[in-house]
Formats: structure tokens, C-alpha cells, sequence
């Protein structure tokens, strides 16, 4: 299949936006200079923690111009969070994970890990672009579509939403080598959280009552527990306060 034949099974996408591009539109500012992590702290109060006593966080550093997780001993994994609380915002950045880490972007993030979750779940049974409310629901979160034993292979799920991407197009969509871009908004409250994987919009989900707070910290995950060894990386992280 070539590129173009791949693409026209896209249902209604819109060209893939670079986050170099955004940081050109009005409002759109830095969270991670490249080189330090400045700006961010770790946390170790959260469930993925749980292996060392909530003593550790997990293991966060800057390894070529990307911030970079890992667990830090054996099932051990916790949080990366902004020194700065946002409340309705927009956040930017581009991963390249192994594909077997469990990880995610936390929204309105409280110190003990409760938040809305743009999920990156980049391993077998994982999802990306789904929305999580981390330690505030009780039920699995929403998704439209799961990855197989690699990372160009997806099965559609049954959703009020389906996928915008067919399975036979997710390799050209999806650059499993590569850098991907991860998109998510959250607004109001109760919130309304949107998702793009690579421009294209992956699911939005409205909560129908209000029962988080409306402001808190953005983080980045390396999810504890056994199976989830690996390394995550982002880099180019943007904010847009809205």
C-alpha cells in the first residue's frame, strides 16, 4: 500500500501539525529547555511508587535533548510534574518510547498522582490518545483502539467514537521508529478533554460532574509494576494556558 492510498483511509484528517508550527500560534510557551529540568520535580506520593515505599519517583533525566524515564529499581515508577499548576490549557509534545512502558500525560495532576490522563500506553493491550481519570474513576478508561504484539499493528475497539485511522493505514499514520506528536486540551469544569495523536483527533470525553480540581500540576508517568521496563522520552513540550 502506498502513502497516499493509506492516507485516503484517514476518516476526516486534517493535516498533521508539528509542534514547531505550534509554538509559532499566539499563547504557546516552553515547559522543557532541552537540557535540564528546570521547571519540573519529581514525586514519589503516588500508587506507582508503591515498590520502594513511596521513598522514589522513578529515574528522570535529560539524555539528547529529551526527558527521559525509566523505572528507577525494580517496578518502581512514579511521576515527573510542572513546578506550575495550569487549570484549562493545552499541552504539546513528541514522544519516542519503547514499546513497553506504560506512560501518559496527567492533566490538573495533584501531588498524589490524581488527574485526567491523555494515555500512552505504548505496549501490548496499550492505547494512545485514550482518556484516563487517574485514581478519580473506577472503570477503564476510554479508547477506541489497542496495539498488538508490535507497534504497527492496532485492533479497533468498539467506541461511541471510532478510530480515526483504519488498522491498514496505521503504519504510514504511525512512525514506530520515530518521533510522534501527543496533543491534549482539557477545559471547564466538570472538563472536557481532547486528545490528537500526529494532528489528527483522537477522542473527547466531557465528565459529567465535577470531582477533581480545576487546576493542578501537568506530569509525565513511567507506570510502576512488572512488564512495563523500558524507557520513555519527550521532548518539545508546550503549554498553551487557555
Amino acid at each position: 500500500m502506498n502513502r497516499r492510498t493509506a492516507l485516503t483511509l484517514l476518516s476526516a484528517a486534517p493535516l498533521i501539525v508539528r509542534p514547531r508550527l505550534l509554538a509559532a500560534e499566539a499563547g504557546w510557551r516552553t515547559l522543557f529547555d532541552g537540557k535540564s529540568l528546570a521547571g519540573w520535580k519529581p514525586t514519589a506520593k503516588s500508587p506507582h511508587s508503591k515498590a520502594s515505599g513511596n521513598r522514589t519517583g522513578g529515574r528522570w533525566v535529560v539524555e539528547d535533548g529529551a526527558i527521559t524515564g525509566s523505572q528507577d529499581t525494580p517496578r518502581n515508577g512514579g511521576l515527573l510534574l510542572t513546578e506550575e499548576q495550569f487549570g484549562d490549557c493545552e499541552i504539546s509534545l513528541e514522544m519516542r518510547n519503547d514499546f513497553g512502558p506504560d506512560s501518559g500525560i496527567f492533566l490538573r495532576c495533584t501531588e498524589n498522582g490524581r488527574a485526567y490522563q491523555c494515555l500512552i500506553d505504548y505496549h501490548k493491550g496499550g492505547t494512545i490518545g485514550g482518556i484516563l481519570g487517574e485514581g478519580i474513576w473506577k472503570r477503564r478508561g476510554e479508547r477506541n483502539f489497542t496495539f498488538g504484539e508490535r507497534p504497527e499493528i492496532i485492533t479497533l475497539n468498539e467506541h461511541r467514537q471510532p478510530c480515526p485511522v483504519r488498522p491498514e493505514a496505521w503504519t504510514d499514520f504511525w512512525r514506530a521508529k520515530g518521533w510522534n506528536e501527543i496533543r491534549a486540551r482539557i477545559v471547564g469544569d466538570p472538563p472536557t478533554i481532547t486528545t490528537w495523536v500526529n494532528g489528527v483527533q483522537m477522542l473527547t470525553f466531557t465528565e459529567p460532574v465535577s470531582q477533581h480540581p480545576a487546576r493542578g500540576h501537568i506530569g509525565l508517568q513511567v507506570h510502576g509494576g512488572a512488564g512495563f521496563e523500558g524507557f520513555v522520552r519527550y521532548r518539545n513540550i508546550r503549554v498553551r494556558p487557555l
